[in-house]
This record gives structure tokens, C-alpha cells and sequence, in this order.
């Protein structure tokens, strides 16, 4: 263990009873400059929105987990409006790089009062880890020796707390073959590692810009929509879709159990589900 924990750590206690509740918020892609338009949508617009609704449920709501292309050009000016829209909401939050991502840039400018690096957070009966999969200059990932190493001796450090582990890319294909090419090179043997664990409960990504939740070898595997534009589902060349911008809400119960829901949010230009 020794030195990997140095400054990883975050311990929080739940805020009513012993359940865990967050949020993800996650492909935010917002731009140095205010009037950037990813795919024609003002990606600062619908994470306004997005945030608005996280912050009308904050009084119940532990913590928040930002899992990367927060920026789409990884501005310092993206990072530092980003910063304090997350501020705003008023949640302890937590954050992975994606591909589109400037992790240096990131560690420099993404801050605030509530923002944390740390990647792991002991709360209640569990714990949540955060990976990084990037790989620089690339859009598809893998997950490091390194990072599997972290992963094992986070894991093994509380082994008696139930395991949420987060990262950008999707350990689970999608059906989407064009996305698919672009994400884990190393998936099968990512998702090996995670079985190892008993402890493991849920696997959490983002990068897909669609909703999923699959449950295999007693574990939940779930992706989550942008906070802008949305991938269509099943296609097998780049499509976008007019499905709303939305985030994810998790209860982790103290015996093991999840419940989770995708929350949409109405803004201009979309259709809600």
C-alpha cells in the first residue's frame, strides 16, 4: 500500500442514515470560449442545466462524480468555469480525466472548495475508486499496470466496504460499433482484474453519451448520458441523437444494494425521455 495512498484518501460519512447517494455528471466538453458549439449545442448552456437539477436535490445528496471530457479543448478557461459551476452545485466532488481531457491543465485550474482529486472516497459501507484510462493524444483507452496496481490495493485496503469503481471509458461494449472501436483496448482483461475483488459491487463510466445498466457476475455495469449531446444507440457509424442531456442518480445501501436512475433535463433543442 504505503505510498499510493499518499493524499488518495477522502473519508465522508452519508448525510441521512447509512445509504450513500450521488450523482455522475459526466462529457460535459465545454470550450474556452462561451460561444464554442459542440455538434450545434451550447455544451455551457445544457450543463447549466444539469446542474440546476442536481442542486434542487443537494439537501439528500453526499457527493458528486465529474468522470471526465469535463473539457472538450482542455482549456485552463474551460477548467475555471467548470470549477465554479461545480462549486456551485455544493457537493463534495470528484473527478477523472477523459480523452479530451488535459489532465496537467486540469490538476492546475480544476479547483475550488468542493473540488477534489482524490481518488478514492471511503463513505459509509463503501467506497468508490477513480481510474484513469486515458491514454495521451488518444481517444480510445487502457488502464495502466500502474493503475491496475492502485486499483488491487485500493480495493484490498477496505476490503470489507462495498466496491464502486469509476472510469471514462466504457468496460462493456455498447453495440455501437464505432464507439466500441474507440473505447478499453484492454476491456476483457479490465474486467478480470474488477472480478477478482468480492468486494466489487459496480462499475460506472461515461465517454458512451448514452445510457446503459447491464448486471453480470453479481455486479452492475452502467454508463451515463452527457450533459450535452447524446450517441445513438445500436448505430455502427458516428450518429448523434435527439435524446436530452441528463446525469445519473446512485443510492448505495449499506448492505450492497444499488438503485440508480437517469434523470433528463429539459433545455432547448432536445426531446426528453
Amino acid at each position: 500500500m504505503g505510498d499510493i495512498f499518499a493524499g488518495q484518501v477522502r473519508q465522508l460519512d452519508p448525510k441521512i442514515g447509512d445509504a450513500l447517494r450521488l450523482v455522475q455528471i459526466t462529457d460535459c466538453h465545454i470550450f474556452a470560449d462561451e460561444g464554442e458549439h459542440l455538434q450545434g449545442i451550447d455544451t455551457r448552456q445544457s450543463f447549466a442545466a444539469v446542474r440546476d437539477a442536481v442542486a434542487k436535490d443537494i439537501t439528500s445528496l453526499d457527493l458528486l462524480l465529474a468522470t471526465g471530457d469535463l473539457s472538450q479543448d482542455g482549456s485552463a478557461e474551460s477548467y475555471t468555469w467548470l470549477a465554479r459551476q461545480f462549486d456551485r452545485i455544493g457537493l463534495p466532488t470528484f473527478w477523472l480525466p477523459g480523452n479530451h481531457d488535459a489532465p496537467d491543465v486540469m490538476e492546475r485550474h480544476f479547483t475550488g472548495g468542493r473540488i477534489d482529486a482524490a481518488r478514492q472516497v471511503v463513505a459509509g459501507a463503501w467506497q468508490i475508486v477513480m481510474l484513469d484510462s486515458t491514454l495521451a493524444g488518444e481517444v480510445h483507452g487502457r488502464v495502466s499496470e500502474a493503475e491496475l496496481a492502485f486499483l488491487d490495493s485500493a480495493l484490498n485496503r477496505y476490503p470489507d466496504r462495498h466496491a464502486l469503481v469509476c472510469l471514462h471509458h466504457q468496460a462493456v461494449a455498447t453495440g455501437s460499433d464505432w464507439i466500441d472501436r474507440k473505447g478499453l483496448l484492454d476491456a476483457e482483461q479490465l474486467r478480470e482484474r474488477l472480478l477478482r475483488h468480492d468486494n466489487l459491487r459496480a462499475v460506472l463510466w461515461g465517454h458512451v453519451h448514452q445510457q446503459a445498466h447491464h448486471r453480470f457476475d453479481g455486479v452492475e455495469w452502467m454508463s451515463t448520458p452527457s450533459s450535452c449531446v447524446q450517441f445513438t444507440p445500436g448505430s455502427r457509424e458516428f450518429a448523434t441523437d435527439s435524446a436530452a442531456p441528463g446525469y445519473r442518480e446512485l443510492r448505495l445501501a449499506a448492505d450492497g444494494g444499488i438503485e440508480t436512475t437517469v434523470n433528463r433535463v429539459e433545455v432547448s433543442g432536445f426531446d426528453t425521455e
